[in-house]
């Protein structure tokens, strides 16, 4: 069964590396990349997709369960043990079909298999899944970057996938034969690392820098959303504590760094720039997006369009709610288009924000399992699940 890696390639004259269109203008050719039964990352983040999406949508029950359908198959089908087969072999090498563009590689897709077997057990129920995720959780912490060691991001799933294996632990703890896997050790780590500036430096305006030479502000809003997302299960269970080695950390320290972080993209810099864009007074005007930056109602040719991408002026259509790359290590920010490391938006970098502030938000709520000032409902990411 083959599967869709990405549309568009950097092999053609014009193409989406080089060509400076809006969508809708463009007329070049854009192939479909190609995977085989192999490209078990993209597989892992879709069936962790869907099967998120399931719960979601759980007052659709046909929508719901065409969903956990899929997942299992396609998870069935990623993990599926063959002599000649290894998963993620081709994406991992960076090989997902002759017309793949080479710009996300995955570095490994154990991470992503776990991370779908996580989430396919919420769907669920089913323990199968749950063991497939902790029999796999430190082979794949081993093909683990250790530059991303404590990042979350599109490479990375592992930080996020120990936090999930620690929910677990903590609110329905299953006991034998998971208990090394959901060890609460890695996301104690983790948070002492956002918090130590041991293995992770801050920028003087108080910026987390987990890779100082990429755009920072991705990285700052995942961490922000773990952080906050961890002291609300210490919370839960009326902990106001956790420890790491020799150091330990209070759950008003873990709050005030996830608030910082998402303060600092809002605006709380030395700057004053808020990194959200049409957020507050001071915001960038020269975001690296095609769409925004070019005029409406013309037709322009890929050539044309560079003269958009040089322009000083502000562009003609505000990209309203994205967030920027965002500054450098010295809390500099260029706002110039064609500096992509500064100005340029993306899905999975928003995604980030929008998580850190759903969990940060603050409301009241009727329901004796969801608290004040949580961004958390207790148990009904398990309500499939009913372990003997």
């Amino acid at each position: 069964m083959p599967k869709v890696g990405g549309v568009g390639s950097d092999k053609n004259a014009d193409n989406d590396v080089n060509c400076w269109q809006k969508p809708e203008d463009m007329k070049y050719t854009r192939p479909v990349s190609v995977c085989d039964d192999t490209a078990s990352d993209l597989a892992g983040e879709i069936v962790a997709g869907m099967s998120a999406a399931s719960l979601v949508f759980t007052e659709n029950e046909e929508y719901s369960r065409s969903l956990v359908d899929a997942a299992e198959k396609l998870f069935n089908l990623a993990t599926r043990q063959d002599p000649s087969h290894k998963p993620g072999l081709y994406t991992a090498n960076g090989n997902c079909g002759v017309q793949a563009q080479d710009f996300y590689n995955s570095s490994s897709y154990k991470d992503e298999l776990v991370w779908g077997g996580i989430w396919l057990f919420f769907a669920t129920g089913n323990s199968t899944y749950l063991k497939y995720a902790t029999d796999n959780f430190y082979s794949a912490e081993d093909e683990e970057l250790f530059k991303d060691k404590g990042i979350f991001y599109w490479n990375n799933k592992q930080t996020a996938n120990s936090i999930l294996l620690t929910r677990i632990r903590f609110f329905i703890d299953p006991g034998y034969p998971y208990e090394e896997a959901l060890s609460t050790n890695r996301t104690d780590l983790t948070m002492c690392s956002y918090l130590s500036n041991k293995q992770f430096s801050m920028t003087e305006g108080g910026l987390i820098l987990q890779k100082p030479d990429s755009a920072s502000l991705q990285y700052a809003a995942t961490a922000s959303f773990l952080s906050k997302l961890y002291s609300d299960y210490l919370e839960l269970l009326r902990r106001n504590r956790g420890t790491c080695n020799t150091a330990d950390f209070s759950l008003e320290m873990l709050r005030g760094f996830s608030m910082s972080q998402v303060d600092y993209i809002l605006g709380n810099n030395p700057l004053k720039m808020s990194y959200m864009v049409a957020y507050g007074d001071h915001y960038p005007n020269q975001v690296h997006h095609r769409a925004a930056s070019i005029p409406v109602g013309k037709w322009h040719s890929c050539a044309e369009g560079n003269q958009f991408l040089k322009s000083k002026e502000k562009n003609p259509n505000v990209l309203v709610g994205a967030m920027v790359g965002g500054p450098d290590k010295k809390d500099i920010f260029l706002d110039e288009r064609d500096k992509p490391k500064f100005t340029e938006p993306s899905i999975s970098s928003n995604a980030g924000l929008v998580a850190a502030l759903v969990a940060l938000h603050n409301s009241p709520s009727e329901s004796s399992d969801i608290y004040d000032n949580l961004g958390i409902d207790k148990l009904g990411i398990f309500q499939n699940v009913h372990l003997i």
